[in-house]
């Protein structure tokens, strides 16, 4: 018998008739077989996009990638021999695996004889190019490293435009002016007897800061604003100022100072500000900030605490030059407050972080000539931190936290031999400003980069590199002779 349901009864009910269809019918898959063969093609096509984000360039070049930690030597092209200039004085690139032919003394292409007009005009150019060395010094002449200061000189100056404009590099991507590299090239300038050029770069400065005393991480040359929307670098208000002192203390006459100083007076104020706001919050530190890994962060950097603590100091001669005790006075105060900070947030690894593990190359801000005297503990960590910094052709790396790629960075060996040189450790100062001199393009550039295999890579050349170079030379020229205590 059927047992009767709410629909009828017997063999003609409708529920009769769906379990006898039900049973001709084949064995359904379980609830998970079925789960397993729907989700089988997403699956296939998340694993296909999974292994092409992993091959992705930001993993493979982000420093703090989870792959950064494996150490797979980087590929990076040489993107130029050098610069050079046309009998126009325009700048252009010289293509890799090509020998320029520069006039004397010059980044003036010889246009060889045919264009008796072009050759003229290159001839003029690389003259004047001749008479600029001539008006300042070269660290170092008659020494082991004249040739590297000489070029080094010669690049920088081809890397100025009108206006006082210093591009990092001509190669598309760095043909901008970051306020970092801008400041170190108008120390460099100023050391080497180019006060005007040097002044000219600070008034460039001046013209494109924020009113409120800040800079964006970069411009364009012709001073319109930033090239994208990469943001504000707090770091590039201690840099300027940092430059500023720099620049008026290579002037003697304390009236000429004074002058020099009241012209970026604007600067000069907007800045030490600026960075009097940062430092204002309880506990003295400022906020995280872009720095020159220039990448995103939301912890402060030593790389940003550093050069504002420079800032602060070097706002103490630029009002005493300009005769303003009570600002002189505001700017030491909190310079002493600040290092002490920066002494109990980082101390006494001094790592990128605050209480981290991995040592930066930002060590070398908490040094002459980046302070008047190194913070307590700090000459120890810079020391360890060029062995954690370490690259297999022998250079260094921005950081211990960078990814493990081999690639050694010019512009972090050369902040290492500027502060070996005012260290004393005269070296140290020559091993890596050897270093350097050996990795150059044949042209004469000083890269950005150098593979693991020794190969010169990147972007050259590149400003900041050349400006370290001069000032560390200029440092060894200035102490005796004699070896120091090697790292």
């Amino acid at each position: 018998a059927v047992a009767p349901t709410a629909t009828g009864t017997g063999t003609g009910s409708s529920a009769a008739r769906s379990a006898a269809t039900a049973s001709a019918r084949p064995a359904q898959p379980a609830p998970a077989g079925r789960w397993l063969r729907r989700a089988a093609p997403g699956a296939v096509v998340l694993a296909q996009v999974t292994a092409r984000f992993l091959r992705t360039e930001f993993l493979r070049t982000e420093p703090r990638s989870p792959l950064r930690r494996r150490r797979r030597w980087a590929r990076i092209g040489l993107y130029s021999n050098g610069i050079a200039r046309t009998d126009t004085g325009r700048p252009q690139l010289v293509a890799t695996g090509t020998t320029p032919a520069y006039l004397p003394r010059s980044r003036v292409l010889d246009p060889g004889p045919a264009d008796g007009g072009a050759r003229a005009r290159a001839v003029t150019l690389a003259a004047q190019s001749g008479d600029w060395l001539d008006a300042g010094t070269i660290p170092g002449a008659g020494g082991p490293y004249a040739g590297l200061v000489t070029d080094a000189l010669l690049d920088l100056h081809a890397l100025l435009l009108a206006g006082g404009a210093s591009v990092a590099g001509w190669s598309h991507r760095w043909r901008y002016v970051w306020p970092r590299d801008a400041a170190f090239v108008a120390v460099a300038l100023a050391t080497t007897g180019h006060r005007g050029e040097a002044q000219q770069i600070l008034t460039f400065l001046q013209r494109v800061q924020h009113p409120d005393g800040s800079f964006e991480a970069r411009y364009l040359p012709d001073g319109s604003g930033p090239p994208d929307g990469r943001g504000v670098q707090a770091d590039g208000a201690g840099w300027v100022l940092w430059a500023a002192a720099g620049v008026l203390a290579q002037i003697a006459d304390a009236d000429d100072r004074a002058r020099a100083a009241r012209s970026v007076r604007p600067m000069i104020d907007r800045s030490t500000r600026h960075i009097l706001g940062l430092t204002a919050a309880a506990g003295v530190l400022p906020p995280p900030s872009s720095d020159f890994w220039e990448m995103p962060e939301t912890v402060l950097t030593l790389g940003t605490a550093a050069p504002l603590l420079a800032g602060l100091e070097a706002a103490v001669p630029l009002y005493r030059a300009l005769g303003e005790p009570g600002p002189e006075a505001t700017a030491r105060r909190r310079a002493v407050e600040l290092r002490a900070a920066i002494g109990r947030g980082f101390g006494p690894r001094f790592a990128r972080y605050p209480g981290g593990r991995d040592l930066d190359a930002a060590t070398a801000f908490l040094l002459p000539p980046f302070q008047p005297a190194a913070l307590p503990g700090a000459t120890a960590a810079w020391r360890a931190s060029a062995a954690a910094l370490a690259r297999p052709a022998g250079g260094l790396a921005p950081g211990a936290g960078w990814k493990r790629d081999g690639v050694s960075w010019t512009p972090q060996t050369g902040l290492f031999a500027l502060a070996a040189a005012h260290a004393g450790d005269r070296a140290a100062a020559e091993t890596w400003l050897t270093w350097i001199d050996t990795h150059r393009t044949p042209s004469g550039a000083i890269p950005e980069k150098v593979l693991a295999d020794g190969s010169p890579a990147g972007v050259a050349p590149l400003c900041w590199s050349a400006a370290c170079v001069v000032l560390a030379v200029a440092a060894l020229a200035d102490r005796p002779a004699g070896a120091g205590q090697g790292l």
